[in-house]
């Protein structure tokens, strides 16, 4: 039945159907309609993980970028996630980047965003973060964080600390987020010597909370290397990887098409290979200890198992949100318990 409907949306502006699948979502996840998706939702003991002293009831989980604002944790628990990563959220509200800046490739099963950490701001988040983890069923809870536009880069370690100052209490985990390609400057951060310093305020604040970094997919394989020896070093909890790429290789969607859609991050299928091939890189470089979320391309129960069987504790999905529905999720895990056999 989707596939009908999606011929619908794709007729809507991106960003607007977006917004309507938050408020549908919010609606999922009232107590009279959260209980009835909920039986829907495969269980299999097979698939329960404790990592990071956390229980995920199984490996698939939403990536940030969809939930911003951490409007609707408790329907995308009836949905079926393991784990919902919230944000990109920053210490003070922004617009983000001018619209249009969400477009759909439907041939490549991808999407290009600008958004530019486009939410409410940290203190909006806090309480609706505390009531989401009070709730008596609820997914793992990440939060993404990242600087405002406007902060300078020589000043964004204030901005992660006060983040993580106001997050840590009311985050599962938190996620530093210093790969997107739609805030100026940002990926600069990766370098490893500033970001040894940058984590190391983190850390001042994060108290007992599990923290993570989020990787580019543009990064040349020696400085993925190099983060994940940050993180070592460090004693933090892990790597996401990937976030979305700038490159347009390869792509099915006319070229004329894609340059009229403008600068952004390209995610969805057309970064499944070199997602893994990060995931590899980075599993090889961390050793067996730390958590490796994967998330980049992953739309089926067999990508899930590919991820899995590469390397990755867990895996995250974003785009095939977009093109598989709303119950993307209990399709994937069933698939793979299909593939488990």
């Amino acid at each position: 039945m989707y596939p009908w409907l999606f011929q619908f949306f794709r007729r809507l502006d991106p960003e607007f159907a977006h917004h309507a699948g938050i408020a549908v979502l919010k609606a999922f996840g009232l107590p009279a309609i959260r209980p009835l998706l909920e039986r829907g939702n495969p269980h299999d003991p097979r698939l329960s993980k404790n990592l990071m002293g956390l229980d995920f009831a199984h490996p698939f989980g939403l990536a940030a970028g969809f939930d911003k604002d951490a409007e609707a944790i408790a329907g995308l628990a009836a949905v079926g996630f393991g784990h919902v990563e919230v944000g990109t959220v920053t210490p003070r509200p922004q617009p983000g980047n001018p619209t249009p800046r969400l477009f759909r490739l439907p041939e490549d099963r991808a999407l290009i965003n600008r958004m530019g950490f486009n939410n409410r701001g940290v203190e909006s988040m806090v309480d609706r973060l505390h009531r989401a983890r009070s709730a008596a069923r609820r997914p793992v809870i990440g939060v993404n964080i990242g600087k405002n536009r406007d902060t300078p880069l020589e000043h964004a370690e204030d901005d992660y600390a006060q983040l993580t100052q106001r997050l840590s209490a009311v985050s599962d985990y938190l996620v530093v987020n210093v790969s997107s390609p739609n805030t100026p400057g940002l990926r600069s951060l990766q370098d490893p010597s500033v970001l040894d310093s940058l984590l190391g305020v983190v850390q001042q604040e994060s108290g007992a909370t599990p923290v993570l970094v989020k990787v580019s997919p543009d990064s040349p394989d020696e400085e993925i290397v190099d983060i994940a020896g940050v993180v070592t070093h460090r004693g933090l909890a892990g790597l996401v990887a990937t976030n979305t790429t700038v490159t347009r290789e390869g792509l099915s969607t006319p070229a004329g098409r894609v340059a009229a859609m403008g600068e952004g991050g390209l995610s969805g299928e057309p970064l499944r290979a070199r997602a893994e091939e990060v995931l590899q890189v980075a599993r090889k470089a961390l050793g067996e200890g730390p958590c490796l979320i994967s998330a980049g391309g992953v739309s089926t129960g067999a990508d899930l198992q590919s991820r899995l069987a590469a390397g990755a504790d867990l895996v995250q999905a974003y785009t095939s949100f977009v093109y598989r529905g709303p119950f993307v999720a209990r399709h994937v895990v069933r698939e793979l318990l299909q593939e488990m056999g």
